[in-house]
């Protein structure tokens, strides 16, 4: 398992809103558009982007989500204290 990675995330604070986002990427819309959208992270205004982070640098539900994921991979919904997530791993 990696010891670090890259992603990007879209912030949202509704289920039901979470669910839309994954929608709308499965039409095709490019992640970082709708981060710079729609997110409440202050990051989507940078596509969404997190940089590279480490182990115990975030929420843990954000941290395993982000982890799990494959480069190019988008995770389903990781519910948080701060919202709804949709993470992209980047690198």
């Amino acid at each position: 398992m990696p010891d670090k990675v890259h992603c990007a995330h879209i912030l949202v604070k509704t289920e039901q809103e979470a669910k839309a986002v994954l929608e709308r990427l499965k039409k095709g819309e490019k992640f970082a558009n709708i981060a710079q959208e729609i997110s409440l992270c202050p990051s989507g205004k940078k596509g969404g982007d997190l940089g590279t982070f480490g182990r115990g640098k975030m929420v843990k539900e954000f941290e395993v989500g982000a982890f799990a994921l494959e480069k190019g991979g988008i995770s389903g919904l990781v519910k948080t204290k701060y919202g709804y997530h949709i993470i992209k791993r980047l690198e």
